[in-house]
């Protein structure tokens, strides 16, 4: 067995090194590099098992380097992005390491790379999917809001976006509703807060009304082309207007 390392962090790389030796109780031959370049090189002139791979190296993005040298080794990415990429990654079926990491998960990350191969379920990394990945690294990097701050007469809360199923307009403001039915106000307008949300995340779906993806319970069909959507905490439906519909039916399925 030999494998290669794409690590730019000398403490990482040791850290990796070190992960495998134990994993395997024994000393594994690799082969390190710190840059595109350097990588580029050693996967043109060598065979590795696997690939231990951060994402950002030296001189740019490892998904460059994959996207030039056409390779079919398994590829375990070790890196400190969440979120998005981290989710492209899981549904791409790639093994992830989320830093800082654990022996445990990397344990995991390997078993994971050995059940895909072995069954045959692994896929090699192709254009596709790094072009899907970096799209998601870049919307990773774009600042959306992560939480509100809420005045109470107590003094101040901070709302989490993520627990937010609806908001709705009230006048120079807005009504937030939470996973837990509970009501926040928010002192900005619909179109404001609209603006910050991350698209993928909450919809419009009329002119008053704001919903999240997370929130959705049940859709089902209404008369004039709308769609009644029972929401988590809400005891009433909220609807689509006529002129969203379309829209939402397509959000739903990207």
């Amino acid at each position: 067995m030999k494998i290669l390392i794409l690590e730019d962090e000398i403490p990482a790389y040791q850290k990796l090194l070190s992960f495998v030796n134990d994993y395997f109780e024994d000393e594994i031959p690799h082969d390190w590099a710190r840059s595109i370049s350097e990588g580029k090189l050693m996967l043109t002139n060598n065979a590795y098992d696997f690939i231990l791979s951060d994402i950002q190296l030296l001189d740019g993005l490892s998904f460059d380097l994959f996207n030039d040298v056409s390779i079919n080794t398994p590829i375990i990415f070790c890196s400190a992005h969440d979120d998005y990429l981290f989710q492209a990654f899981n549904t791409n079926g790639i093994a992830y390491i989320l830093k800082p990491y654990t022996q445990l998960d990397f344990k995991r990350a390997i078993e994971k790379y050995q059940s895909l191969f072995k069954q045959g379920h692994y896929t090699a990394l192709n254009q596709e999917t790094i072009s899907e990945l970096k799209s998601a690294l870049k919307e990773e990097h774009t600042s959306y809001k992560k939480r509100f701050v809420i005045k109470k007469s107590k003094g101040i809360q901070l709302l989490s976006v993520s627990e937010i199923v609806k908001i709705e307009a009230s006048g120079d403001f807005c009504m937030a509703t939470d996973l837990k039915g509970k009501r926040h106000t928010i002192s900005q307008n619909l179109g404001a807060i609209h603006s910050q949300l991350h698209p993928s995340k909450f919809f419009k779906i009329n002119r008053s009304e704001i919903i999240s993806i997370d929130g959705i319970e049940n859709i089902e069909s209404h008369f004039k082309n709308r769609l009644l959507i029972t929401v988590t905490g809400i005891k009433d439906k909220v609807m689509t207007s006529s002129s969203t519909t379309s829209d939402f039916r397509r959000w739903l399925e990207q």
